[in-house]
């Protein structure tokens, strides 16, 4: 096909096009002057949207929680998730466990985790420009992550009290500690790789890994300080009684005081992939992806959509709040706090549609779509004639400035379209689905799109 060059008489025709076309004249006033997706928001649908609903967990969590600037959603929303229980099981007017203890464990451990890829790929004969290892260093260590990581940071490293390691300036604004780590982690990179070339011994190599990580330690601790070794944890219940515990390691204050009421292992993740190419019901891993050398891979159970719907809905009945990932910017009323496919009349304003014009697997394929954030439902709405879910209350980590006091509401059709992962209890999941977990899982490459990290 030859070239087709844009011309004078192409641009002329669109100019008056454009002008001819009232509606293309009042458009442009507005959205020369306004957020333009706030110009396409349907009046409508906020007049339909109420935050009420069927199902609701009893005992939410509070104070509600902000990841302020870092990528650390899916750590908030698995320990917002945690945290019911446990002040349910405690009397606690309020609680948080730190996201900074286990965001500083996750930077220590992640580091880790690259620096042995640069060493595996390394001997696999992978070149550096090539697209696996140029993939891994575009960005080597970020915020995000997934749930079957959060899993290894605490069943490794344990859990504790926010009051007992609290927040940082870099936990709240991580960009220039990630710039410091990233930059020396590609610089121990191009090392470890020469080192190999030249024949170096595994235990050479591990030595220099070894002198590497304690720089990335000491990094990583002059940023967002260095947990307690242990620490005792005073408080009062609901009832003003005070109360303490320890002196206790993290580790066995997660095993004895938090795990009997949430347990990391008893929870299951489930995906939603519809591409031809993954198959439901069956296992599949994303190549280089994780953040404990030696902890259990990243591993998503594919399976419809509206299996994950099911759980979700049943979970919550049951008054269990539920971890998931979603693209959370597509057909989203921020300030409103509204996830709904008719939020925003986006063909009224610009004559075209866009977001879901393509089905959700080709927006994977073609890049349009993959989760980019995880939350906690709540609560659910169901029809009360087919008990159908019809929306869902979902607690953000964006501070209190959106929705309904930081609350979401997310209808059961944006659902389908962008949520891509639940976790649920392995009790109100069938055997068939759980037995999928035991298949040799297929190895999805680094860049797929399934392997990107919640932030």
């Amino acid at each position: 096909m030859l070239p087709s060059p844009l011309n004078e008489e192409f641009f002329q025709k669109c100019r008056n096009d454009f002008y001819d076309c009232p509606k293309n004249v009042l458009a442009q006033n507005v959205c020369t002057r306004i957020d333009p997706f706030d110009a396409c928001l349907s009046r409508k649908s906020l007049e339909n949207t109420q935050h009420v609903f069927t199902y609701k967990i009893e005992n939410e969590g509070k104070p509600l929680t902000n990841q302020k600037s870092s990528g650390r959603c899916w750590l908030f929303a698995a320990l917002n998730c945690i945290r019911i229980p446990f002040i349910k099981q405690y009397n606690l007017d309020e609680f948080e466990f730190s996201q900074a203890y286990l965001f500083y464990w996750d930077k220590i451990e992640r580091a880790n985790y690259f620096l042995n890829n640069v060493v595996d790929t390394a001997k696999r004969g992978e070149p550096v420009d090539g697209r696996l290892v140029s993939f891994l260093l575009s960005d080597p260590t970020c915020d995000g992550g997934q749930w079957d990581m959060l899993v290894n940071l605490i069943n490794k490293h344990g859990l504790m009290p926010k009051k007992c390691f609290p927040e940082s300036y870099s936990c709240e604004a991580s960009t220039r500690m990630n710039s410091v780590v990233k930059s020396k982690l590609r610089e121990y990179a191009k090392d470890l790789r020469k080192l190999i070339d030249n024949g170096a011994t595994d235990d050479e190599v591990k030595e220099r890994m070894k002198k590497q990580m304690n720089e990335v330690y000491n990094i990583v601790g002059i940023c967002l300080g260095i947990p307690p070794e242990k620490f005792t944890w005073e408080y009062y219940d609901k009832s003003k009684k005070y109360l303490n515990i320890g002196p206790i390691r993290p580790i066995d204050f997660y095993e004895k005081y938090v795990k009997p009421y949430f347990n990391v292992d008893d929870k299951v993740c489930l995906v939603t992939d519809p591409r031809s190419s993954n198959l439901y019901g069956r296992s599949y891993t994303v190549d280089c992806l994780g953040n404990v050398v030696g902890g259990r891979p990243v591993l998503y159970n594919n399976q419809p959509v509206e299996l994950l719907l099911d759980l979700v809905t049943k979970a919550l009945k049951f008054g269990e709040p539920v971890w998931f990932g979603c693209e959370v910017n597509k057909r989203f009323a921020g300030k409103q706090g509204i996830e709904d496919l008719d939020i925003h009349d986006f063909k009224l304003v610009f004559g075209v549609d866009i977001q879901t014009t393509m089905e959700k697997a080709d927006r994977l394929l073609y890049g349009e779509s993959m989760m980019t954030h995880a939350m906690v439902f709540t609560g659910v709405s169901v029809d009360p004639n087919s008990q159908k879910p019809t929306k869902f209350r979902v607690e953000n980590s964006w501070g209190e400035d959106r929705g309904e006091k930081g609350y979401l509401i997310m209808t059961a059709e944006w659902f389908k379209e962008f949520v891509f992962e639940v976790v649920v209890d392995r009790s109100i999941v069938s055997q068939d689905v759980l037995d999928v977990f035991d298949l040799p899982p297929i190895v999805l490459p680094a860049w797929d799109p399934m392997g990107t990290l919640a932030k």
